[in-house]
């Protein structure tokens, strides 16, 4: 299985299990992911989702090849509804991120309540830029909300890998840990979050995002149209070929 998913008290965690192809997300994966979140929002002894990946990373990002068999993208789209399902969770959200986090594996972090990070081996890289797409989750918009302009602009423009410690420094990551400690770590994180009361939660989380959830959800989907439509120009073809050395994308190349 692809996506693992375990309950312990009150944290369902959820595993993208794919490490032979670094965790890069296939649509029938985004199905499970889906499907997983559904649950747990709807299982009133949830109070958190922790999100992680087996194996040498967070994720790749999403798997390109197979995202190109079904380039359109409409209203419900897989990826439209991942999202979708990302930035209205009630439950907190919780992020274990290590090795290089490509693409969506960086963008979905901005829909996490709490990010934790592996100190040696966390890269955050953004490379929509130079596959000749853009990025994607609404995050030309909440990017340079949290970052500010420059900072926004280097990592998507550059597409240069960014460590724990500078993500800490940013504000995309709030603590940062000892690889081989990252997971103990993130349960106990995940433990103390689910301490909370669950109501308060849900009506701060509510609150803390009221003000632009629409217009979140609106770009979430010109982003994508945006994306898709480059997906079919001769820039993307070029900027692939250059960016992996071949004519087409590998599985896991990464946005």
């Amino acid at each position: 299985m692809t996506i693992l998913v375990t309950r312990k008290e009150h944290v369902c965690e959820v595993r993208l299990n794919r490490p032979e192809k670094r965790n890069a997300l296939t649509s029938n994966m985004y199905e499970a992911l889906i499907d997983a979140f559904a649950e747990a929002e709807a299982d009133d002894e949830i109070r958190v989702i922790l999100l992680s990946g087996e194996g040498a990373c967070f994720t790749g990002g999403n798997d390109l090849k197979d995202f190109l068999n079904a380039p359109d993208v409409i209203s419900d789209h897989v990826i439209v509804r991942f999202l979708r399902a990302l930035s209205e969770a009630g439950k907190i959200l919780i992020a274990a991120v290590h090795g290089p986090t490509v693409g969506i594996g960086v963008t979905l972090l901005l829909h996490c309540d709490l990010v934790i990070a592996a100190a040696r081996s966390t890269r955050l890289i953004t490379p929509f830029v130079q596959l000749g797409v853009v990025p994607e989750a609404a995050s030309t918009l909440l990017l340079p909300q949290l970052l500010g302009h420059q900072r926004a602009a280097e990592m998507f423009l550059l597409g240069e890998p960014i460590d724990a410690a500078t993500a800490r420094e940013w504000g995309l990551v709030n603590r940062v840990v000892d690889d081989e400690v990252l997971m103990e770590e993130a349960r106990a994180l995940a433990a103390a979050a689910a301490r909370q009361p669950p109501g308060a939660v849900r009506a701060t989380k509510r609150l803390m995002r009221s003000v632009q959830s629409a217009q979140v959800a609106a770009l979430m989907q010109e982003e994508l149209r945006e994306f898709a439509a480059r997906l079919r120009m001769p820039e993307f073809a070029a900027a692939a070929q250059a960016f992996f050395g071949k004519s087409a994308p590998r599985p896991g190349g990464g946005t």
